[in-house]
């Protein structure tokens, strides 16, 4: 079993961290597998070294320990950039100009309807036939966009097993009617994270993927494309999230649940391992 923890250093730790930080490392070492760190740093407007060092200090005062050495995604951009050439090549992503904005207007007209999906309102397909690949064409700077119809129609999936969620199936209609053409790369990243996060749990070699139940919806998406790549699928353990006191799920902006705050208040890991539920 390998499983991995992958933060972004955006801002500090807090509580949900540190559930699925443990319940990742806890699993690999009940299996006596490997538990690897990565670090998803490709918003390079966020993510600051400050926020990656109290990601090490926090993971190590909580008692976790990895294996090997830590991935960071900043360092594999031109892998990033090499599939995207290939998909490009193939005719399966296409060049995309629309702001967020054209996105809801072109959604929200009388003949399309705003329909959602798990990046929220489902792209109309305003650039799908001008933005597609011309012979001899490099890869454009602008964001770049999956033709779900061509990619979904290609994989012939069938099911994902989940361990808290069992084994459930998804179809090629399902991902073009309710997931739509998603973003493979920002024009300020030159990636995403459904590219990499599919791409990197490959290169580690994950055996199981432990995340949060608010990316069950995005599974469908990352098997779509480990079939499309033909990369392995993990099992997945869509995890509880954990809330504050009004049932809210905690986020880095709540950094009044930082860990680094717990720990200048004297609580101990075994504390936090409690308060999650873990203890």
């Amino acid at each position: 079993m390998i499983t991995r923890f992958a933060p972004s250093p955006t801002g500090p730790l807090h509580l949900g961290h540190a559930y699925s930080a443990i319940v990742a490392h806890d699993m690999a070492r009940a299996a006596g597998g490997t538990f690897l760190l990565r670090i998803e740093d490709i918003d390079r407007q966020r993510a600051k070294p400050e926020w990656e060092a109290q990601i090490y200090d926090d993971l190590r005062w909580l008692g976790i320990t990895w294996d090997g050495p830590v991935m960071r995604q900043s360092e594999r951009l031109n892998i990033y950039r090499q599939t995207l050439e290939s998909l490009w090549e193939n005719g399966l992503i296409y060049s995309c100009t629309c702001s967020r904005r054209d996105v809801e207007a072109a959604a929200s007209a009388p003949q399309e309807g705003a329909a959602l999906g798990p990046n929220g309102i489902i792209y109309p397909g305003t650039c799908r036939k001008i933005g597609a690949h011309h012979s001899g064409q490099s890869l454009p700077t602008t964001a770049l966009r999956l033709d779900m119809k061509r990619a979904a129609t290609d994989c012939y999936f069938t099911e994902i097993c989940d361990i808290y969620r069992g084994t459930y199936a998804i179809t090629p209609a399902q991902m073009i009617g309710t997931v739509g053409d998603i973003v493979l790369a920002r024009r300020d990243m030159g990636t995403s994270y459904h590219l990499s996060v599919v791409l990197d749990d490959a290169a580690q070699g994950i055996t199981h993927v432990t995340r949060g139940a608010d990316l069950f919806e995005a599974t469908q998406i990352h098997v779509t494309l480990q079939k499309l790549l033909e990369l392995p699928t993990p099992t997945y353990c869509h995890h509880k999230l954990i809330r504050d006191e009004t049932g809210k799920r905690l986020a880095k902006r709540d950094d009044a649940r930082a860990l680094s705050k717990y720990r200048a208040e004297g609580v101990t890991p075994a504390d936090i391992r409690r308060m999650v539920g873990l203890g």
